[in-house]
Formats: structure tokens, C-alpha cells, sequence
């Protein structure tokens, strides 16, 4: 399975998400912010970035931006509950697999996952 980077700021989404994902046998990393994940990026390969849009310190599409430049090879993954951010993260086919709106369920989730890992 993969390893999987979860760059979200709100706890219970995080949590929710981070187990529907190891209950698929993926190995999940979890940081509450961009810098956060960026550091995180820098200490261990992964798969797939997972993000959050809205965060603070630094928003999913900056982190995406720079993940997408020093890891090319990474799969990215935007998840968002704001209409308005789904917009701006259109301007980024081309790097990112897909935008994820919230609420989403948890098959919803791993769906969209198995999708951009390829499966």
C-alpha cells in the first residue's frame, strides 16, 4: 500500500480521514499544517500529499505548489469545504489528481485516494 502525507487543520476531519485510510492498509502521516508538511516532505518519501486548502501558516495550493516542484513524482490530493477554493485549485489540473469536497464520506475518501494512487 501507499504512504500517505495528511496535511489537515481540524483535528476530527484528520482523524476521520486518517483511518479510513489505514483501514485500507495505507501508511498515513499526519501534520496539522502546510509547514508542518513541508518539513515532513523533507524527512521521508511519500506517495501522496492529501491536503486541506484552508490551513493556517500555509494553505494546501502553496503547499501543492512546492510539493508538485521538489516532488514530482508525488501524487497530490486537495480536499475543501469552500466552494471559492475549489476554483482556485481548478487552475492547478495539471498538478493535482483531483479536489475532494467536504463533507465526504468515508468510501467517498478512499475512492478518491485509489484514484490518484492509480487503482
Amino acid at each position: 500500500m501507499a504512504t500517505i502525507l495528511l496535511a489537515e487543520d481540524e483535528d476530527s476531519v484528520g482523524a476521520f480521514v486518517a483511518r479510513a485510510l489505514t483501514q485500507n492498509g495505507h501508511q498515513v502521516t499526519r501534520v496539522a499544517n502546510g509547514l508542518a508538511a513541508l518539513g515532513a516532505l523533507a524527512a521521508a518519501p511519500f506517495d501522496l500529499l492529501l491536503t486541506d486548502i484552508v490551513m493556517p501558516e500555509l494553505d494546501g495550493i502553496t503547499l501543492a505548489l512546492k510539493a508538485s516542484k521538489d516532488y514530482p513524482a508525488m501524487k497530490i490530493l486537495l480536499m475543501t469545504g469552500y466552494a471559492a477554493e475549489r476554483q482556485r485549485a481548478h487552475n492547478l489540473d495539471a498538478l493535482v489528481h483531483r479536489v475532494v469536497m467536504k463533507p465526504f464520506t468515508l468510501k467517498d475518501i478512499q475512492k478518491a485516494v485509489a484514484e490518484s494512487l492509480g487503482g
